[in-house]
């Protein structure tokens, strides 16, 4: 049986629009200096980090040999994982499971803010030969996306729009957001349509930021201070790039992470034994979508739902209570750590006014952004 593995440290920063005052390095070790006082460690005790980068983002070849300075890994193991947050976290849960190491940190950031032209960067990712030279922006596919979706499982673009107003107002209740604000669905739907029928108002705003964690082994626990948090469960996939091969209206990236998650966490019923979740909606759709395919709601249901308060804060489970992407702002890669870093609070009662009454385990799901078909899905609980 393979030792489990707790995040016992966490470190963060607050998520803006814009951060001129300080570079990707001094955020870094903001984070850096917190997870390592929540943990009650040094960096000098960690075995491994890992650096969830990516060249294009970042604008600098191999990128993560700019990140050891700021953790206090110089001469220590520093390995980037190029995919969202989740799945970075599953490798270090891998390497922990082996025995051979003790403690591992994973850092994550955003510097979005310093990329002038986003979409020039993100059709780097679409196929070279058949997609890019169509010159169409990347939110293209979103929209794409978003139609197959709604016409294959019934619910509407004022559903995927109330998605967008809730999570902006759930920010309302973070400090740590960069784009709160009370909205309502009509205002989603009369923004300016982007890629029908994505409208302006259902896409998240890039965000700078960054967050670290301090994962242990539990053999360890009593040695270390910090309030550990169990990834009871963990999972990660990827569905083919080729967005001419993939069923449209699907995730199948969650479906499958979601299914080895729930396998090593030993959940049955996700409905019942899931108290909340932080879930990828980086456009709006995407959480429905997303909801549908980690079984929290049925083929279909995911609307309706939301429309009768299940996924609202006072609901029975509660959805993105920290403001998601929408809310908080999309930061690329680290996405995924940030769902983590909000259930982690939740489950340590640590989220103050937006804090949820007795949960003891989350789920959060990430996805690598358009146009991937790329994710991962983390069980966490305090038992």
């Amino acid at each position: 049986m393979f030792e489990r593995v707790a995040i016992v440290g966490v470190g963060y920063t607050a998520f803006r629009s814009v951060s001129p005052e300080v570079s990707f390095r001094e955020l870094i070790f903001e984070a850096a200096v917190k997870a390592y006082n929540d943990a009650g460690i040094s960096p000098n005790d960690v075995s491994t980090f890992v650096s969830i980068t990516e060249d294009y983002i970042e604008g600098t070849a191999i990128a993560d040999e700019y990140v050891p300075d700021q953790l206090g890994a110089v001469l220590k193991p520093v390995q980037t994982v190029t995919a969202d947050g989740i799945t970075g976290i599953a490798s270090l849960v891998m390497q922990l499971q082996t025995g051979q190491l003790d403690l591992a940190v994973i850092e994550g950031h955003s510097k979005a803010s310093n990329i002038d032209y986003p979409a020039h960067i993100e059709a780097f990712a679409l196929d070279p030969l058949y997609a890019r030279p169509l010159a169409f922006h990347p939110h293209y596919v979103a929209g794409l996306e978003m139609r197959a979706f709604l016409d294959e499982t019934g619910n509407t673009e004022r559903q995927a729009a109330m998605v967008a107003a809730l999570n902006r107002h759930n920010a309302l209740s973070n400090p740590l957001a960069a784009y709160p604000a009370d909205l309502t669905a009509d205002d989603i739907l009369d923004s300016r349509p982007e890629a029908e029928p994505l409208k302006r108002g259902d896409i998240a705003n890039l965000a700078d930021g960054a967050i670290v964690f301090v994962l242990a082994r539990e053999s360890l626990l009593s040695r270390i201070g910090g309030e550990p948090v169990f990834i009871n469960g963990i999972g990660w996939s990827q569905d083919t790039p080729n967005i001419e091969e993939r069923e449209l209206h699907r995730a199948r990236y969650t479906e499958q992470a979601a299914e080895r998650a729930y396998r090593m966490a030993g959940i049955g019923s996700p409905v019942t034994e899931i108290d909340f979740a932080e879930v990828d909606d980086t456009f709006s759709y995407k959480e429905l979508q997303h909801l549908e395919a980690l079984g929290l709601a049925g083929p279909g249901e995911s609307g309706r739902l939301l429309q009768e308060g299940l996924f609202s804060p006072t609901g029975d489970l509660p959805v993105n209570v920290s403001g998601g992407n929408l809310g908080c702002g999309h930061t690329y890669d680290m996405s995924g750590l940030r769902s983590v870093l909000e259930v982690v609070l939740q489950l340590r009662g640590q989220a103050g006014e937006r804090q949820l009454s007795d949960v003891k385990v989350g789920l959060a799901q990430s996805w690598r952004g358009i146009p991937t078909a790329t994710g991962g899905v983390a069980v966490l609980g305090t038992e």
